[in-house]
């Protein structure tokens, strides 16, 4: 189920419909790995389509809350809603392009492990993931040209992040890596286009 969303929006209706052709062998190569589950690592995948910028995000559950089961202490508990509380407020994870001019729409959270949304009915036992979509509502999507990404300083067990990016511009791929030192609690750009 992992993209599925993503994948009917590229491929129904986009706007540009180059980019949504050179975007599904793209996309269907991932959904054959969808199960790589490496700590550390997060992927995201962007869509700009019509008047909206679709960020679908797969992470293990240990990047987001340090463990990866349902929380068991008070203190686990505290850092699962301290965590959904702040993929909920996606806006502070992903600032896009002022150029796109995007407000935060709809935020989908899906976990078999904390019982949030549908899950991958798929997912590999002792491995859980956090999924999400977000979608922002945008006067000129097309105009997006990098989001200013925090999931670093977000969630510390994060170390990068690969990425995939459908736009007018063409289709993408970038990995960002933790910045080392005093600068991990900066946003790090995530772009494309010219």
């Amino acid at each position: 189920m992992k993209h599925t969303r993503l994948r009917r929006r590229i491929s129904s209706g986009l706007a540009f419909a180059a980019a949504a052709l050179f975007a599904a062998p793209f996309l269907g190569a991932q959904a054959q790995q969808q199960h790589a589950h490496v700590h550390g690592q997060i992927k995201l995948d962007v869509a700009i389509d019509g008047p909206t910028v679709v960020i679908d995000m797969e992470s293990p559950l240990d990047n987001i809350v340090g463990f990866e089961r349902a929380p068991k202490t008070d203190a686990e508990k505290k850092a699962v809603e301290e965590a959904i509380a702040q993929l909920r407020a996606a806006d502070k994870l992903f600032a896009i392009d002022p150029a796109a001019n995007c407000k935060l729409g709809p935020v989908d959270l899906r976990s078999g492990a904390l019982g949030l949304g549908n899950p991958d009915p798929n997912e590999p036992p002792g491995h859980a993931d956090l999924d999400a979509t977000f979608s922002f509502n945008c006067t000129n999507a097309a105009a997006a040209k990098f989001i200013d990404v925090n999931l670093f300083n977000a969630f510390k067990g994060t170390r990068q992040i690969d990425s995939q990016i459908a736009s007018a511009q063409g289709q993408f791929k970038r990995q960002l890596k933790r910045p080392a030192g005093t600068q991990a609690s900066q946003p790090v750009r995530l772009g494309w286009g010219k």
